[in-house]
């Protein structure tokens, strides 16, 4: 496959994820709102920008005005670049791929106007995050699932890890106290939160019921192997996609490649809970510096790789 044609369905696939992200998000943290004191209001909005990247803010800015203003041209320029890397590629794609992706983007466009985004935000956020699941499933349901497809599942999954591993960092650095027992309605609140904007609340229930207790939340969100959207499922989704590229571009040397992905996976799958908890940011961080060193690893092997290399030299 073309280092180009590669590079353009990762991306295409990572900023669709990113653009699902902050709509989830978003949307979440609009609806808390409802059960939170306004002197608080500040706090929430910083933490949300803090997890969507954005870690400044002027003194004295309106930190709701400034999310709602970051978030949404997050989601907007995402989707801009995910469906013009998917117009480089279109003969790679299917055509179903390409109308979904382009009715999104349209679509968010006509919903960006102050009647909708002020009074009606979640049309949006909702409209962004159905149209990413469809795309998904269309891709899943209509493309083959060869080497185009991995590099597509990679970059979903570098970009859910991430996300993932910054959302639970920036809410246990506010909400987690070790060895505490019991929290008030409102926080017990944001731990709901926190779990929702992993879709994850129903299916933590389901394996602990609703005793909703943080190194549960921790263990659930980064180190379940069955939930798509913990950290630990992208890992393995990063493993298994780069093994699939290696093996049919193996004369190329990934061998560093294929050990910084068993290593990540490996991280979340052996390293006792107590551990983490101990030091949640610093695991989240070392988890996202894994990634980022995935996402060097595959660009040096498959996109911009010396002659020499791609020849086996």
């Amino acid at each position: 496959m073309l280092s180009r044609v590669a590079d353009n369905l990762y991306w295409m696939s990572r900023y669709l994820e990113r653009a699902e992200h902050t709509a989830r998000v978003m949307d979440v943290q609009m609806n808390l709102m409802l059960e939170q004191d306004r002197e608080e209001e500040g706090g929430r909005w910083s933490r949300v920008l803090a997890c969507l990247g954005q870690h400044e803010t002027k003194a004295g800015a309106d930190v709701f005005g400034a999310a709602q203003d970051y978030a949404l041209k997050q989601m907007l320029e995402a989707i801009a670049s995910a469906r013009d890397n998917a117009r480089q590629v279109r003969e790679q794609i299917s055509s179903e791929m390409w109308e979904e992706l382009n009715r999104l983007f349209h679509e968010s466009k006509r919903m960006i106007g102050p009647e909708f985004w002020t009074t009606q935000p979640h049309d949006l956020l909702h409209a962004i995050t159905d149209g990413s699941y469809m795309f998904q499933g269309i891709t899943d349901s209509t493309m083959i699932h060869g080497e185009g497809w991995q590099f597509i599942q990679v970059g979903r999954f570098m970009e859910r890890a991430q996300a993932t591993a910054r959302l639970i960092d920036s809410h246990f650095a506010v909400f987690f106290q070790d060895g505490r027992e019991t929290y008030t309605a409102a926080e017990h609140m944001e731990w709901i939160g926190l779990l929702r904007s992993c879709t994850a609340f129903e299916a933590y229930c389901k394996v602990y019921t609703a005793d909703l207790r943080p190194e549960r939340i921790a263990e659930f969100l980064l180190m379940n192997s069955d939930f798509p959207h913990s950290t630990r499922f992208a890992a393995e989704g990063i493993r298994g996609s780069l093994a699939c590229i290696h093996d049919v571009a193996a004369n190329r040397k990934t061998d560093r490649l294929t050990k910084l992905a068993g290593r990540l996976a490996s991280a979340l799958s052996y390293t006792p809970l107590d551990e983490v908890m101990a030091d949640v940011h610093g695991f989240t961080v070392a988890i996202r510096k894994l990634c980022a060193q995935i996402h060097t690893g595959m660009y040096q092997a498959y996109i911009t790789y010396q002659i020499d290399t791609a020849l086996g030299a």
